[in-house]
């Protein structure tokens, strides 16, 4: 199969150059495929939160102030220190879950901390009823609880990058307002609920940029954590919403949804950190082994010749040695047949083809499939995903449809019409 130059995208389509139109209903169809589960996880999450504040006024205040309310605490803190103790026994040397493990204690603690210091002062459990009922040291100890877990994400974006001085100077402003929110005469709490939101904003960032560095690295991508990731912050969002709807509710039950919300994240995510068998997708090291976060870098190959060769037997050796077969085929494996150290062979791939590594991957696979299944019609989808380099059945349903804009059932009896 050649591939002309320039030709690559994210439909897969060999033929050509499209049109701006087809362009963007591809590009539409590639986020449809690509997201919709992320999409379909928020909107039920969300719904659940609307229903349960609505529910939550039928609760008897009483029984909620007595049973409920403690119970949840009593969950909540359990949850925290269980995990923590369990990622501390168990990270095998995987450094996010060792994080993990210290923002699981430090929550437990921040939480524990947060209910004494309340019953200490004002001699209930739960906070003052009413508009922005939470007082300002309070929504500091949310902003510092909401930082702790928006440090996970932080560590699967870029693995190494959290430390300790970063860690803390990207908290310091919030550390500034509380402080001054304590001492002056000024109610500062509104700058403390929007805080979280800005750090969301700023991960989203990092998330596409993560995303074009494994397409630039990677053969495979959909099993990637940019989507756990993408869950990962729904949730959270979601979590600060309802935090911020309920600052403003003055009934007793409001605290309901907001706990067992803080419930359901703590055990999803650190169910996810303790059975993901490769929690992220490792940095390639450049030659002096140190980690490269550049991408994008605009690398000049100039020798026209040279790479007129290298393009001949790159492509000779994919389609005789089929290494896109293999589901782990990343780009350092081309280096045998094109010399260029990383930067420099994705920019090439990038200039002859016109596309990221993985779409240059996906593009043979696809191929690969579509004969695959003209020579063995009643193969099953499961097979066809083993033998073409797809993870599962699954990831080669969704990658076919978003490249081809069919199933592969319903392209297969299209081709056969």
């Amino acid at each position: 199969m050649h591939i002309s130059k320039k030709s690559c995208n994210f439909a897969g389509d060999l033929g050509g150059i499209l049109t701006m139109e087809e362009k963007n209903r591809k590009s539409l169809r590639h986020f449809y495929y690509e997201y919709r589960s992320e999409a379909v996880f928020g909107l039920i999450l969300a719904a659940s939160v609307v229903v349960s504040y609505l529910l939550s006024p039928l609760i008897p205040a009483d029984i909620f102030r007595a049973i409920i309310a403690p119970t949840q605490n009593v969950a909540v803190i359990t949850i925290t220190s269980v995990f923590s103790w369990l990622l501390f026994r168990h990270h095998n040397g995987i450094r996010v879950r060792y994080v993990s493990a210290w923002i699981m204690a430090a929550l437990s603690v921040i939480i524990v901390w947060g209910l004494l210091y309340r019953m200490r002062v004002n001699s209930q459990l739960l906070p003052a009823e009413g508009i922005f009922a939470f007082e300002g040291w309070e929504m500091l100890a949310g902003d510092i609880i909401a930082w702790l877990m928006l440090a996970y994400p932080m560590e699967l974006l870029r693995p190494h990058w959290l430390t300790w001085d970063k860690a803390l100077t990207r908290l310091l402003p919030v550390l500034v307002v509380g402080v001054i929110d304590w001492f002056v005469p000024l109610d500062l709490r509104w700058l403390l609920a929007i805080v979280p939101a800005i750090w969301i904003f700023l991960i989203f960032l990092h998330v596409r940029r993560y995303r074009q560095f494994s397409e630039e690295n990677f053969g495979s991508v959909e099993e990637t954590d940019e989507h756990w990731v993408i869950r990962y912050l729904v949730m959270m969002f979601v979590l600060g919403g309802s935090y911020t709807y309920l600052c403003f509710l003055e009934t007793p039950t409001r605290l309901f949804t907001q706990q067992w919300l803080l419930f359901f994240i703590f055990v999803y995510i650190n169910e996810q950190v303790i059975f993901r068998s490769k929690p992220w997708l490792e940095r390639v090291s450049d030659e002096n082994g140190e980690i490269s976060d550049e991408i994008g870098k605009e690398a000049v190959v100039a020798n026209v010749a040279a790479n007129t060769e290298y393009r001949r037997a790159l492509e000779e050796w994919m389609e005789a040695e089929k290494p896109y077969l293999n589901a782990d085929f990343r780009l350092s494996d081309i280096m045998t047949v094109v010399p260029m150290n990383r930067t420099y062979l994705s920019q090439f791939i990038k200039a002859e083809y016109g596309c990221t590594f993985y779409q240059f991957v996906t593009n043979f696979r696809i191929e690969e499939a579509k004969r695959f299944m003209r020579a063995n019609p009643d193969v099953r989808v499961q097979e066809i995903a083993e033998h073409c380099g797809f993870s599962s059945a699954t990831v080669f349903g969704r990658v076919f449809a978003r490249e081809t804009g069919l199933t592969p059932t319903e392209w297969l009896a299209q081709s056969d019409s």
